[in-house]
C-alpha cells in the first residue's frame, strides 16, 4: 500500500502485537480473474520452521478457497482504531484528515490437512475463551459437534512482507496537545484509541 515515508512504521515487534490483539482480518485473493475478500481470523503464530506465519480457515462453502494454490501469494488487512480530524484544532488553515492504523501482510498460502486445521481451531477458541466468564473448551465437544471441521478449509500463510501505516499526525506535532484534547473528548471508541496512540507516539 502507499504510505508516505513520516507514517511507515517498521517496528516489528510493535507491529506484531497490533497483530496478536487485532486478529480479525480481511483475506484477499483471486477468484475467475476478480478480487475475492474474506473478514474471518486470522492468528499470527510460527510454524515448525521458525517462520511468522497467519493461520485461519474459511468455510468450504466459500468458493473462495478453490482458489488456493500451494505459496500463491495472498493479501491480508488488518484495520486498527481510525478517527476524523478536524483542522479546527490546528493553530494554523489546513484542511481536514483522518488518523488511522492499518497493516498489510503479504504471504504464501498453503492449505492445512485435517489435523492441523483442528489444532489450529483448538489454539483458536482456546484463545478466546480465556478471559470468558464460563470458558469452553474444543476437548470438552463431542465428536459429532466437531465433524463440523469437515466443512472448513484451513490454512497458513508464510509471511513474505509487512507493511504498516500508523497515521498519527506526525507532520503536525504542535498541534499534537490540542488535537489529542479533542479526540479523548469524543465518546467514540475509534477516537478515544487514536488519541492514546497519539499520546504513547510523542513520548
Amino acid at each position: 500500500m502507499y504510505i508516505p515515508h513520516y507514517y511507515k512504521n517498521e517496528d516489528l515487534k510493535e507491529i506484531k502485537g497490533f497483530l496478536a490483539h487485532n486478529g480479525f482480518g480481511i483475506l484477499i485473493n483471486t477468484v475467475d480473474g476478480k478480487p475475492w475478500a474474506t473478514h474471518i481470523p486470522l492468528e499470527l503464530d510460527k510454524n515448525q520452521d521458525g517462520k511468522d506465519v497467519l493461520e485461519g480457515h474459511i468455510a468450504k462453502a466459500n468458493p473462495q478457497w478453490k482458489s488456493f494454490e500451494e505459496d500463491s501469494e495472498v493479501l491480508c488487512i488488518f484495520n486498527g482504531p481510525h478517527a476524523y480530524v478536524s483542522s479546527s484544532w490546528y493553530k494554523e488553515e489546513e484542511v481536514p484528515t483522518w488518523n488511522y492504523i492499518a497493516v498489510h501482510v503479504y504471504g504464501k498460502l498453503k492449505v492445512l490437512n485435517e489435523e492441523d486445521t483442528m489444532a489450529s481451531l483448538h489454539k483458536l477458541v482456546d484463545k478466546y475463551e480465556k478471559d470468558s466468564k464460563n470458558p469452553i473448551s474444543l476437548h470438552d465437544m463431542s465428536s459429532k459437534t466437531l465433524r463440523q471441521v469437515k466443512g472448513i478449509v484451513g490454512f497458513q500463510i508464510e509471511i513474505t512482507d509487512i507493511q504498516a501505516a500508523y497515521k498519527l499526525s506526525q507532520t503536525r506535532v504542535e498541534d499534537h496537545p490540542k488535537i489529542i484534547s479533542e479526540l479523548a473528548e469524543r465518546q467514540e471508541a475509534g477516537s478515544i484509541s487514536i488519541a492514546k496512540k497519539m499520546d504513547n507516539f510523542k513520548n
